[in-house]
């Protein structure tokens, strides 16, 4: 199965909180839906999926499941004023997914167990030096067999850090890996036509031959050869 209702853990790996101690970082985990303690087994915890009613200020931007986590951490982390350094270190474990196979093996199998990869994932975080409330964070989704679906998380945390701040946040693929001129170039273009501060989410697709494509918001802009290309043969097959 790739997941059950209840996740049992005797003694969860939770550590380096940026709280004052692990009891009240259950706790506040508790208010937010995503953790709860049954009476009759005290000091047990039991983790439980975060509900709609308690994870509430999402608002439209995120949603479903990876939404409603997010929101539980970006209401714990502004609570902790945290929120750039927890961002900094999802960010982080974001780019060592996209970079180790290994490392997505672990998270989208559901070969694995939730022990096995909280273990894997514990160590993980320890070499990277991710630590406080983004680790225990994603220790508690890996718990909940949750952790196929941490990036679709990590991106609805970016959304709501954007929306706090005032940002925008535009979706460009290029078919290759954009220099750090590039992606300058690029993110300042957007700042003009916007007038924001815009964060810049790159993604990689070879099949869009060249150019670019940027979503911002709901509004698509796309230069690539392959649209370019689309374009034309329409056209053709119209005069013909």
């Amino acid at each position: 199965m790739l997941h059950r209702p209840w996740c049992y853990v005797s003694k969860p790996a939770f550590s380096g909180a940026p709280l004052r101690n692990a009891r009240n970082f259950k706790s506040r985990l508790k208010k937010k839906g995503l953790v709860r303690v049954r009476p009759e087994r005290a000091g047990t915890l039991f983790f439980s999926e975060p509900n709609e009613s308690a994870v509430v200020g999402a608002g439209p931007v995120v949603s479903g499941v990876a939404g409603r986590y997010a929101t539980a951490l970006f209401e714990l982390a502004l609570e902790s004023n945290a929120v750039d350094a927890v961002k900094g270190d999802l960010d982080r474990f974001d780019d060592l997914i996209a970079e180790s196979a290994d490392l997505k093996r672990l998270v989208h199998s559901p070969i694995f167990t939730a022990e096995q990869q909280t273990r894997a994932l514990a160590a993980v975080l320890d070499q990277a030096a991710i630590g406080g409330l983004a680790a225990n964070f994603l220790k508690l989704v890996a718990s909940n067999r949750r952790l196929f679906a941490v990036r679709d998380m990590i991106k609805a945390f970016r959304t709501l850090v954007a929306q706090h701040k005032g940002e925008v946040t535009a979706e460009v693929t290029v078919a290759d890996k954009l220099t750090d001129k590039r992606l300058g170039e690029i993110t300042a273009a957007l700042n003009a036509v916007t007038g924001k501060d815009v964060q810049v989410d790159v993604k990689i697709d070879p099949t869009i031959i060249g150019g670019l494509v940027v979503k911002l918001g709901s509004r698509m802009v796309d230069s690539s050869l392959r649209t370019r290309l689309n374009v034309l043969r329409h056209a053709m097959k119209e005069v013909g």
